[in-house]
C-alpha cells in the first residue's frame, strides 16, 4: 500500500482527504480508543473494592467530577444521540484519568508498581492524541508514541488482571 500523505500539504482531493482519514483511523484511533478504556477500566477495578461506598464521590476531585457531570448534562440535553457510558468515567479525558490514579497512587501501587513511569508516560501520549482527537495528521513520531505505549497498555492490563479482578465501569 502506498503511504497515505497529509491532505493539507498536497493540492485538494476529496479522495486524497477520505484516504488521510481513512488512514488514521485505521492505523491509529483504535489504539487509542483501547489506551483510555484501558485506563478506566483499571482504575474502576482498584478503585471498586478499595471504596466500595461509590468511589467516584471519594476518589475524584470535584473539578473532575464537575467536568464530567458537565458533559454527562449536555448528552441529555441531547438525548438522540449515544451516550458515552453509564459511569461517570467515560465522561473524562485522558489528563483526567491520569489525574485520578495520581491522586490515588497509594491504592494503585500495588498493582502498578512503577506507577510514576505510567503517568509519564500518559503525559507524554497526550499531544499526539490531541493532535488526533481533533482529527488532525500525526508526524511519524507520534504515531510510533501511540504504537509503543498501546503494547505497553496491552501489557499492563494483563499484570494488573493476573493481581485483581477486572471491572467494567
Amino acid at each position: 500500500m502506498a503511504r497515505v500523505t497529509d491532505f493539507r500539504f498536497i493540492e485538494f482531493d476529496s479522495e486524497k482527504l477520505l484516504r488521510s482519514g481513512k488512514y488514521i483511523g485505521h492505523r491509529t484511533y483504535w489504539k487509542l480508543y483501547a489506551i483510555e478504556n484501558i485506563f478506566r477500566v483499571i482504575i474502576h477495578s482498584v478503585l471498586s473494592p478499595e471504596i466500595p461506598q461509590g468511589w467516584w464521590d471519594v476518589a475524584v476531585e470535584q473539578q473532575v467530577r464537575k467536568k464530567a457531570e458537565s458533559f454527562k448534562s449536555s448528552y441529555l440535553k441531547r438525548a438522540w444521540h449515544g451516550k458515552p457510558g453509564s459511569h461517570d468515567i467515560y465522561y473524562v479525558d485522558l489528563k483526567d484519568l491520569a489525574e485520578i490514579i495520581r491522586a490515588n497512587s497509594n491504592l494503585f501501587i500495588t498493582v502498578i508498581p512503577d506507577i510514576d513511569k505510567w503517568m509519564v508516560g500518559i503525559e507524554d501520549l497526550r499531544l499526539p492524541r490531541n493532535v488526533i482527537a481533533h482529527m488532525n495528521f500525526p508526524s511519524d513520531n507520534d504515531l510510533k508514541r501511540i504504537d509503543v505505549f498501546h503494547s505497553d497498555c496491552l501489557m499492563l492490563i494483563k499484570g494488573v488482571q493476573a493481581k485483581i479482578p477486572i471491572l467494567i465501569p
